[in-house]
């Protein structure tokens, strides 16, 4: 690369890394334009451009732990459950309440099991929802769906409960009993209509294989009885079974406008849960904690910045500068990709981000420490720069390679906060070795067959 290009990418870099700073911490600029606008008239030369745009001051996402939000426990009903199926229940419970919570846009809930002696909860956490009654209307918007067949007593219940309801005293009985299909074996859910009347909305239903079995040998057991279909504990429908149904397919008819038929729809393939759950306790989390929790990670990273800046200045000199430069420009660009992505930032998440400063340094030093020994062999400047970039090529690959190995079985089996720990450190592994391979070296590469080169104090 001519001397030229080197120059012109380097100028690159600052003005890049100068607008992505302004784009993450906008404030300066925003102040320094609304001044200089204010006072456009006032400046010659200036006086006939146009206003000067600000930059859009756009947040960072900060999660539950940082921001504050709302605290769910719900209690698992697993009392139609096998107790060696308790386990895969509650996992399935957690993804579904995860994954419905995400659609609604929310980055990074916590959701996690806790089992105690003869319970079992789910604790939900939300960032970012002050209000807990919006909280537990998204959760709630999951539907129970379960199939029910008739029970043994089943005309002697409905005699029992018609005279109940005329005497007005007196509990009703539940006439279905609890089947093994329920909502985790849906495979999808589908808005229909009723061809045989008058097009009335309905819901399709498609089960999984498992599914599919177990409907149809419900179906064959229960020919010319009702099949009761709840959702969330309340009979939606209330089909007589003609035949033995195979195929895994099935129908919720009922007085759906088509509003309701394609919620429900929706609803149920966004995760019908598969235990029914209730709500035994709601907070909301204030941000006083979090934000002195930030305050205390963002004093720990700067203070540690500034010591890894320190040591390189002492230790490597003129090198030192130029990596404190280039891990300068490392930061503002791994700040910008956060932000527009955006990454869910937590305490853990900022723990993922300074440990990847301090990988990203690790290359400089690897990096310098091979320049010095080609120096020591009385190789020119130019031949040790590229000398020590390729001899340290290596094991900067293996260790930031095995380091994000790590990070991504971390994001495929970790919790929600192990997950952003993750996340943040894979994308500054990533782009610290970029920082180090282009930055660093574009800034070594400045000094060649300079005056600045023969000083070999500055560089030893």
């Amino acid at each position: 690369m001519s001397k030229r290009k080197v120059y012109i990418t380097v100028a690159f870099i600052f003005i890049l890394a100068f607008f992505l700073a302004n784009f993450c911490y906008p404030q300066p600029w925003n102040q320094s334009v609304d001044w200089l606008n204010a006072r456009k008239n006032e400046i010659k030369y200036i006086e006939k451009l146009s206003n000067i745009p600000e930059i859009p001051d756009t947040p960072f996402k900060l999660g539950l732990d940082l921001q504050g939000g709302t605290h769910l426990i719900y209690e698992a009903d697993l009392s139609n459950v096998e107790k060696e199926n308790y386990s895969p229940s509650m996992q399935g419970l957690r993804d579904v309440i995860e994954r419905r919570v995400n659609l609604f846009g929310v980055r990074e809930p916590m959701v996690q099991t806790q089992e105690a002696p003869g319970r079992y909860r789910l604790i939900v956490e939300l960032a970012g929802i002050k209000d807990p009654a919006q909280a537990i209307e998204m959760i709630g918007q999951t539907p129970y769906l379960e199939f029910k067949e008739q029970k043994e007593n089943y005309q002697e219940i409905l005699e029992q409960n018609r005279k109940v309801v005329e005497a007005g005293e007196g509990s009703i009985e539940d006439p279905f009993a609890s089947t093994p299909l329920t909502g985790k074996y849906l495979k999808k859910a589908e808005l229909g209509f009723d061809q045989t009347t008058t097009y009335k909305a309905l819901v399709m239903l498609q089960f999984n294989d498992e599914g599919a079995e177990i409907f149809e040998e419900l179906t064959s057991k229960n020919v010319g009885k009702v099949l009761a279909i709840y959702i969330d504990g309340l009979p939606i429908s209330t089909p007589v079974v003609q035949e033995t149904i195979a195929g895994g397919r099935a129908q919720i008819t009922g007085s759906f406008t088509i509003d309701e038929a394609k919620s429900l729809a929706r609803n149920l393939n966004a995760g019908a849960l598969p235990v029914p759950i209730k709500l035994i306790s709601q907070q909301s989390v204030g941000p006083t904690l979090g934000s002195i929790s930030l305050e205390k990670s963002l004093k720990a990273g700067m203070i540690g910045f500034l010591a890894v800046i320190l040591f390189m200045i002492i230790f490597y000199r003129l090198p030192g500068i130029l990596a404190s430069l280039a891990l300068g420009a490392y930061i503002v660009l791994v700040l910008t990709i956060f932000k527009l992505i955006p990454v869910t930032l937590t305490l853990a998440g900022i723990g993922g981000f300074i440990l990847s400063i301090g990988m990203a340094i690790d290359a400089n030093v690897l990096i310098f420490s091979r320049m010095r020994e080609e120096l020591r062999e009385e190789k020119s400047f130019g031949q040790a720069v590229e000398e020590g970039f390729n001899r340290a090529w290596p094991s900067i690959r293996d260790g930031n390679l095995t380091t994000l190995l790590v990070a991504i079985i971390l994001f495929g089996f970790g919790t929600s906060f192990i997950k952003g720990f993750a996340t943040t450190l894979s994308f500054g592994i990533l782009i610290s070795m970029f920082s180090a391979i282009v930055i660093t070296k574009n800034f070594l590469k400045c000094f060649v067959n300079t005056k600045l080169e023969r000083i070999k104090w500055l560089w030893r």
